[in-house]
């Protein structure tokens, strides 16, 4: 395991998302080309509301032993959490903030913290490892469903 390029990769995701949608007019971020699926909009907002659940998870995980670790409806989140009125701009700035102001604190911690877990309430026991390796992946998962999107709307 090399934490130090999983938390640069992780460091790098906002930027990554930023490029995967530039250009995109307020039409297209709107659309839903691909039926069953958010449209681009939705997914930013998505990020953006699980990046600081993800941060919790992990400082939980550093102050307590074994501390409990909340799930989330991501649909329940996009239905109850005014997506289609939100702004992109301040999405992007808090998925930015919050893996920067994370990324300062993983930064300091030696490999041995990386081993301490929690306990997730749908998948269990969880180590700090895996909380960042997921999160990290959230977003490049995310920029495969948003070049999708734009493919679709581009034929």
């Amino acid at each position: 395991m090399d934490i130090r390029q999983r938390i640069e990769d992780y460091l790098a995701g906002p930027e990554q998302l930023r490029q995967a949608i530039e250009g995109m007019t307020d039409a297209e971020l709107d659309a839903a080309p691909i039926p069953g699926k958010w449209s681009t909009r939705q997914v930013v907002c998505h990020i953006a509301d699980f990046e600081p659940v993800y941060a919790d998870r992990m400082k939980w995980v550093l102050v307590e032993e074994n501390p409990p670790l909340p799930g989330g409806d991501p649909d329940q989140f996009a239905e109850k959490l005014a997506y289609a009125q939100r702004d992109l701009e301040e999405e992007l700035q808090l998925i930015s903030a919050v893996r920067n102001h994370l990324g300062r604190i993983l930064k300091t911690l030696e490999p041995a913290q990386f081993e301490r877990t929690g306990i997730h309430t749908r998948d269990g026991e969880l180590s700090l490892w895996a909380l960042l390796d997921r999160i990290t992946g959230h977003i490049p998962h995310h920029i495969k469903l948003i070049q999708e999107k734009r493919d679709a709307l581009a034929s």
